[in-house]
Formats: C-alpha cells, structure tokens, sequence
C-alpha cells in the first residue's frame, strides 16, 4: 500500500447556506488523501499503474465549481468520483476549508474532513 496526497489545492467557490455566500463566493481550500497499491507503478514507472495526481486535482476542482450548501455534500461528491473514476484507491480522505468564513468571529477557517474506504 501508498498514499498519495495532494495539499493546499486552492480554489474560489459559491458554496454556502446564506445568499451571499453564494453570490459573492469565497476562497477554500482542500486537501485529499488517497490509498493504493503502489507496487505496480513503483516497478512499472507508468502512470497508468497509479492514482495521477493531476485526475486527483481535477476531480477536486470539478466538484468544487458545482454550489452546494454544506461542505459535507462537495466533500462527498469529492470521494464518489475518485472511487468511480479510479479503481485501484482504496481509501479517500478529503478536507474542504472555508476560509475565512462568515461567522461573525476571528476564524481563520473551518474545515470538515471526511474519508471513506472502497466497499467491496
């Protein structure tokens, strides 16, 4: 087994239960971390033997571009198409960030982070 992560994929979203949040948009930051048989690809030196980490940040930006109120509901979407799209990961873990949110405070950001393992 290996993991591969991609960190700190910055991306401007309309994610949000308030209007605003919506319309205006915010900055949000996502991590995910992926688990795999590595093996292969480590003798192989072909990326079609493991999980391209290009098709990992593409998924996250795709999912983060459609709105949604909660964060739970893109991080989800984000763990649906890594698995349907990928089939040697066998366990995802996602962090979505808002930064900067609007909750009436001095937060940097709040984050939800979700994982899920490949059902058989």
């Amino acid at each position: 087994m290996g993991i591969i992560k991609v960190e700190n994929i910055r991306v401007f979203a309309n994610h949000g239960c308030l209007k605003e949040e919506t319309a205006i948009g915010s900055d949000y930051r996502v991590d995910i971390e992926v688990k795999a048989d590595l093996k292969k690809s480590s003798k192989t030196d072909e990326l079609d033997d493991t999980v391209d980490y290009v098709f990992l940040n593409k998924v996250v930006r795709e999912e983060m571009a459609k709105p949604s109120k909660l964060l739970e509901t893109v991080a989800q979407r984000i763990l649906d198409r890594v698995f349907k799209d990928s089939s040697i990961i066998t366990k995802a873990t996602v962090a979505v960030s808002k930064i900067n949110p609007p909750i009436g405070g001095d937060v940097e950001m709040v984050t939800i982070k979700m994982n899920q393992k490949r059902k058989k």
